[in-house]
Formats: C-alpha cells, sequence, structure tokens
C-alpha cells in the first residue's frame, strides 16, 4: 500500500511538471506590464504568471495569519 501511494504521488508530481514544462514552452511571448505609469520590463508570459503565483503564495498566508491573530484578539477581548 505505501508503495502504491509513492508511485501515484511520483506519477503526480511527473504530470505536474509535465503541465508546468508545456505552460512555460508554450507562453514565451514577451509582454510588459503598466502598473501605476510604471512600466515593467518584457517578461515572457510565463514568468509573469509564475511570478504572480508567487507573490500570491506568500500574500494569502499572511493575510489570513493577520485576520487569524485579530480574530482571537476580539475574542480574548470578549470572553
Amino acid at each position: 500500500m505505501r508503495n502504491l501511494r509513492r508511485v501515484v504521488f511520483v506519477v503526480f508530481v511527473l504530470l505536474l511538471i509535465l503541465a508546468i514544462l508545456g505552460f512555460v514552452l508554450e507562453n514565451q511571448q514577451a509582454v510588459s506590464l503598466l502598473f501605476f505609469g510604471w512600466a515593467g520590463p518584457q517578461l515572457p508570459v510565463s514568468v509573469v504568471v509564475v511570478i504572480a503565483l508567487l507573490v500570491g503564495m506568500l500574500i494569502g498566508p499572511c493575510i489570513a495569519w493577520m485576520f487569524g491573530r485579530i480574530a482571537r484578539v476580539r475574542r480574548k477581548r470578549l470572553a
């Protein structure tokens, strides 16, 4: 059973890597983003999407932690 779980995990990881590789290879056209008048450097679409994903993965847990902390403080005040 453990071996089957490992095999399924390895196959899932390999398929994920293959999907990411296909995405990166298919999205090589350069784009320049404009944000509040600031124009970023020209980067491939795949790089922009991966950067946005990583930023979201960092900001999301920080916001959840902050709201959880606020909720705990409010519960302590009520108790």
